[in-house]
């Protein structure tokens, strides 16, 4: 598993130590981390704050060209929203960790030119199929399905 993927994963895994969701993002601009995030829905009792989201957010304000230059390393596929915020700051690589418990909008991103990358890394999904069996209504809540 390369750096960033790891740097995503332990965001995720921040976040269940923190009582979430265990979805982690970085976000890397010529082979540094600008930003990095965990979902937070529940610890902040945010609707929006996904582990890109976050990354997003902790990535701060960017000059358009620098998120043109960056990837987005996300543990598991990008939701609509996330995917929707990755085509509006122009990212041009994503780097999924799985897409086996979740399949986000993948084909929506390589529909309007972004390099998609799913690596299915066993950590990756043995971390949210654990999570999905532990806490099936919390994982409803966050993808929409409740």
């Amino acid at each position: 598993m390369d750096i960033y993927m790891q740097a995503a994963l332990e965001e995720a895994r921040q976040g269940l130590a923190e009582g979430g969701i265990p979805i982690g993002a970085v976000i890397v601009h010529r082979g540094r981390i600008i930003g990095r995030g965990h979902n937070r829905r529940v610890q902040q009792g945010s609707a929006i704050l996904h582990g890109e989201m976050d990354a997003f957010e902790n990535a701060g304000r960017q000059p358009a060209v620098v998120y043109r230059e960056s990837v987005l390393y996300t543990t598991l596929s990008p939701c609509a929203m996330c995917s929707g915020a990755t085509l509006l700051y122009g990212i041009p690589r994503v780097v999924i960790g799985e897409n086996q418990t979740f399949q986000g909008e993948e084909e929506l991103l390589r529909a309007r030119g972004v390099e998609v990358e799913v690596l299915q890394e066993p950590a990756c999904i043995e971390l949210m199929r654990e999570f999905i069996a532990q806490e099936p209504q919390l994982w409803d809540e966050d993808i929409g399905r409740t």
